[in-house]
């Protein structure tokens, strides 16, 4: 039995595919993994096959994949549809299932060639506040202009799937033609289906049933980090206490330049006391002077790691903010695009840490947060929360999707 896992995002979603892609082949499946040629390394150590799709991310995210730094969303997305569905239909014929996440543009090329070919597809969300609910509203997304006076979050999602066929509509169901599908009318809701997966903490971001969707939360895919930390940071680490980690992970970080958020962050945790470790990162952190208070590390074991840090300051991305929570490492969320204001509102409501104003931290800004985040109330938060937070939604989700496509076989 073959199953294909399909994402077009940063590590933040390749991780997660990489997770369900070793429980599924514990469970005897083979699994082909179609995502960025960024995680070929990534993937490569953890014996799951990559097919490459598109062009790397970071270059996308940042610019510098020529002629595209000035280019049209729609003319992105097309090009990424296309790109999807070419890298999923050479790969997909004959398997048990497809299963999607990522950039919608890629998601609905995916979803196609499952389609074409006639393979079950199933959409996944590392978050509930990508799915369409009654109890939250959506996302703003680029260029959406919704009136002050509508707050009802029924009609905020019907805008929200009109704002979705604008931009992708006619973009997808031209690719959709060229291939002999029919077009469709809902893009957003055929995209995501009405049973998708939600890989998300329960506890961390729980989903209220709706009668619109049947949402399948497994908890999130967790992929298990085994590495040693490196001889230098085991050297840092000991040498004095706990330090703040700060990182941003593949995360540009959005209206400052590297310098600059570099000293602001150092700055604001020396402000409170304490030593500083910098996880590089696309945001670039590096050092600003010659002190031996502060660190720089490159891509490192985050699951052993946040354990031994006094808290984390980071973008909010589901994965760092999960593996923080495990850890029982208090956090302060720096949020810059898509889900990330929603972990750092989720942070702050569980009092497991706080979430900054705005995605551009000052060092008085960040200092403010973080003398939030490192009281002890909030640490002792975040250990009680640290033992609620699920460690099998990988393996979890792996069965359902095995028992799916037994039904559905039985079923054929």
């Amino acid at each position: 039995m073959r199953v294909v896992l399909v994402t077009y995002g940063s590590r933040g979603d390749v991780g997660p595919m990489t997770g369900l892609a070793l429980q599924l082949q514990a469970l005897d499946a083979e699994v082909r993994v179609c995502a960025p040629p960024d995680f070929a390394e990534l993937l490569d150590r953890t014996d799951v096959p990559l097919t490459p799709v598109g062009w790397p991310i970071r270059a996308l995210a940042t610019g510098a994949v020529p002629g595209k730094a000035q280019a049209r969303l729609s003319d992105i997305a097309a090009e990424l549809t296309a790109m999807a569905y070419e890298a999923v239909a050479g790969v997909a014929e004959g398997c048990a299932a497809v299963v999607a996440t990522g950039s919608f543009p890629a998601v609905a090329g995916a979803r196609a060639a499952a389609e074409k070919l006639g393979v079950p597809y199933v959409f996944t969300s590392f978050s509930p506040s990508y799915l369409p609910s009654p109890h939250h509203p959506p996302r703003p997304w680029p260029g959406q202009e919704v009136p002050a006076e509508v707050t009802d979050n029924r009609v905020l999602w019907d805008l929200n799937a009109e704002h979705m066929n604008a931009l992708f509509g006619e973009t997808i169901n031209t690719h959709r033609a060229s291939i002999g599908l029919s077009p469709v009318d809902g893009i957003r809701d055929h995209v995501f289906t009405d049973h998708p997966f939600l890989a998300a903490d329960p506890v961390l971001g729980p989903w209220q049933e709706t009668p619109e969707l049947d949402v399948a939360q497994t908890g999130a895919w967790i992929r298990p980090d085994e590495r040693p930390l490196p001889a230098d940071l085991e050297a840092f680490l000991a040498a004095g206490a706990e330090p703040v980690y700060v990182g941003f992970g593949s995360m540009p970080m959005r209206g400052a330049n590297a310098q600059d958020v570099s000293r602001a962050v150092i700055q604001a945790v020396r402000t409170q006391g304490r030593r500083v470790l910098l996880g590089s990162g696309w945001a670039d952190l590096a050092l600003i002077d010659d002190r031996d208070n502060c660190f720089v590390v490159g891509e490192v074991n985050h699951q052993e790691l946040f354990g031994r840090v006094a808290a984390v300051i980071h973008h909010g991305g589901a994965g760092t903010t999960v593996t923080a929570a495990r850890a029982g490492a208090p956090q302060v969320i720096v949020p810059q695009v898509a889900d990330q204001p929603y972990w750092a509102g989720r942070v702050t409501e569980l009092g497991i840490g706080t979430g900054h104003d705005g995605p551009t931290p000052t060092a008085e800004s960040l200092s403010a947060a973080l003398k939030i985040t490192l009281a002890p109330e909030t640490g002792a938060r975040a250990a009680v929360v640290a033992e609620t937070v699920r460690a099998d939604g990988a393996e979890l989700a792996a069965e359902l999707l095995l028992d799916m496509i037994g039904r559905s076989g039985s079923a054929g």
